[in-house]
C-alpha cells in the first residue's frame, strides 16, 4: 500500500532529480585543452589600532590573526600564488588623507616562500585606520592578469573608516568589470554594521561573509578559503545581452556573466538542432537591499515571440540569489539537413531597489547554457506538447480502471471460494 509519507518522498525524489538536470548543465564544465593559469589569493589584512583589543581566546586580535596566517602559510597548495597586503598598518597619525591612503603590500601575490612570508607577518604591529576600500581597490589590482581563479579574502574587525569611498560600492565595481573576481570577508566583532557592511561586500562578488570569534574558527575557514581557490572551476564569460530577441549575442555552451537593470527583460539567442536538447539556467544575485517581494523568469521563445518552456522562481525578505532553469528537447527529424532552431533565452526579474539605493551597475547575472544530444525518444514524447498529452492520460486511467476491475474480481472469487469450503 501506497501511504501518503512514501508518495511524498517519491514525489520529492523525482523533483531533485529533474532539478538537478537543470541546475547543472552536463557540458557547462571546464575545457581542459584551455590551460589555466595559477589560481591567486590575497589576504587583506586589518592592522588597524583596534587589533590591540585582547578579547580573542585571552589574546589580542592582531596575535590571533598571526597565528592563524601561519597556518594557513603552512597548508597552502604549492599551485597556489599567495600574496598579503595590508590595511592600516603604516600611518599612526590623525590626518585623515594619509590614514586612508595607508594600504601596502606585505607579501607580493606569486609563488610562495613561506619563511619569507612568516617574517613579513611577524613585524606587523597595530597602528592605524580601517581603509577597507582603497585596500580592496589596491588588491584587485595585485590579482590582475591570467584566466586562473583570483580570490581576496579580507579579514577586519571594524568598519571602513574612510567614507565617501564606500566598500560595498567598490566592490561591485570589482564584480562590473567581468573579471571573476571573488571577495570573501571575515568579521572578528560580532557587530551588527560591520557584518552588515561585510555581507554586502562579499555578495557583490559571488564570495561569503563569516563571523569568528575563535583563533581555531579563523584559521579553518582562511585555509578553506585558500584550498577553495585552487579547485578548477569553469571562467566565466562576460556578454552583453540585447533589449531584443533578434539582437541578442549567439551564445553555444559555457558559464556567462551579465548584468540586468531592474526590472527589464535580457535575450540571448542559442541554436538548438532537431534531436538535441538545450538546458539552460540563470542566477540573479541582489548585491544591494531590495524590495521585499521578487522573482526570476527564464523564458525560452521563438524569434518571433512564441514560449516554448519557462522557469520560474520568487522570493521574499532577503535572498542572496534567486535562481531558475529550464530544460527544451527538440524533436528530431528524418532530413540530416535539417536546419537548426533558434532559440531565444528571456530573462527578466522583478526585482525593485529599496529607497535610496544606487540601481547602477545592474544586478550581477550568471548563466549557464548547454545543448547535449537529447536523450532517446524524449524528444518525441516533448513534441506532444499539450494537445497530444491525452493520450498518455488515458492510456493510464485505463489501465488502472482494468486493474481495479480485475483485482474486485479476483477478491470476490476468492471469498466465494472460501465460503464454499
Amino acid at each position: 500500500m501506497i501511504t501518503r509519507q512514501r508518495l511524498a518522498v517519491g514525489v520529492c525524489a523525482l523533483l531533485a532529480a529533474l532539478t538537478a538536470g537543470i541546475a547543472v548543465p552536463a557540458g557547462a564544465v571546464a575545457d581542459e585543452t584551455t590551460p589555466q593559469d595559477a589560481p591567486k589569493v590575497d589576504l587583506v589584512l586589518d592592522v588597524s589600532g583596534s587589533m590591540r583589543a585582547r578579547d580573542i581566546d585571552g589574546d589580542s586580535r592582531m596575535a590571533a590573526a598571526k597565528q592563524a596566517f601561519n597556518e594557513v602559510l603552512d597548508a597552502t597548495p604549492e599551485q597556489v600564488q599567495l600574496g598579503i597586503r595590508t590595511l592600516g598598518a603604516n600611518y599612526p597619525g590623525n590626518d585623515r588623507r594619509t590614514g586612508c591612503k595607508d594600504t601596502a603590500q606585505l607579501y607580493p601575490v606569486g609563488p610562495l616562500n613561506r619563511t619569507d612570508a612568516k617574517t613579513a607577518v611577524a613585524t606587523l604591529q597595530p597602528t592605524g585606520w580601517t581603509p577597507i576600500g582603497p585596500a580592496l581597490l589596491k588588491a584587485a589590482d595585485d590579482l590582475s592578469g591570467g584566466n586562473g581563479t583570483r580570490r581576496i579574502v579580507l579579514i577586519t574587525d571594524g568598519e571602513d573608516t574612510c567614507a565617501p569611498l564606500d566598500p560595498c560600492e567598490v566592490a561591485r565595481e570589482i564584480a562590473a568589470k567581468g573579471i571573476g573576481m571573488t571577495i570573501d570577508t571575515l568579521g572578528l566583532v560580532p557587530d551588527t554594521k560591520l557584518s552588515k557592511q561585510l555581507s554586502c561586500i562579499a555578495e557583490a562578488t559571488g564570495g561569503t561573509y563569516t563571523s569568528v570569534q575563535h583563533k581555531t574558527e579563523l584559521s579553518g575557514k582562511v585555509n578553506q578559503l585558500v584550498d577553495r581557490t585552487a579547485d578548477k572551476v569553469v571562467t566565466p564569460v562576460a556578454v552583453d545581452g540585447s533589449g531584443q530577441c533578434t539582437s541578442a549575442p549567439a551564445l553555444k555552451w559555457g558559464l556567462f556573466t551579465d548584468r540586468e537593470d531592474f526590472g527589464v527583460h535580457r535575450y540571448y539567442r542559442v541554436d538548438v538542432k532537431p534531436g538535441q536538447e538545450l538546458r539552460a539556467s540563470v542566477s540573479v544575485s541582489d548585491d544591494r537591499q531590495v524590495g521585499p517581494d521578487y522573482g526570476v523568469t527564464l523564458r525560452a521563445v521563438t524569434l518571433h515571440g512564441r514560449e516554448i518552456v519557462r522557469g520560474e522562481a520568487t522570493g521574499s525578505g532577503r535572498t542572496d540569489v534567486l535562481s531558475t532553469g529550464l530544460r527544451y528537447p527538440k524533436a528530431g527529424s528524418d532530413d540530416e539537413n535539417a536546419p537548426a532552431e533558434t532559440v531565444c533565452l528571456e530573462v527578466a526579474n522583478s526585482f525593485s531597489p529599496a529607497a535610496g539605493v544606487k540601481t547602477s551597475p545592474g544586478l550581477p547575472l550568471e548563466l549557464t547554457v548547454d545543448v547535449v544530444k537529447g536523450p532517446d525518444g524524449a524528444a518525441d514524447v516533448a513534441s506532444f506538447g499539450l494537445g497530444r498529452s491525452w493520450w498518455l492520460l488515458g492510456a493510464l486511467v485505463l489501465a488502472g480502471f482494468l486493474a481495479g476491475v480485475l483485482w474486485g474480481w479476483l477478491s470476490r472469487w476468492r471469498i466465494a471460494v472460501w465460503r464454499t469450503n
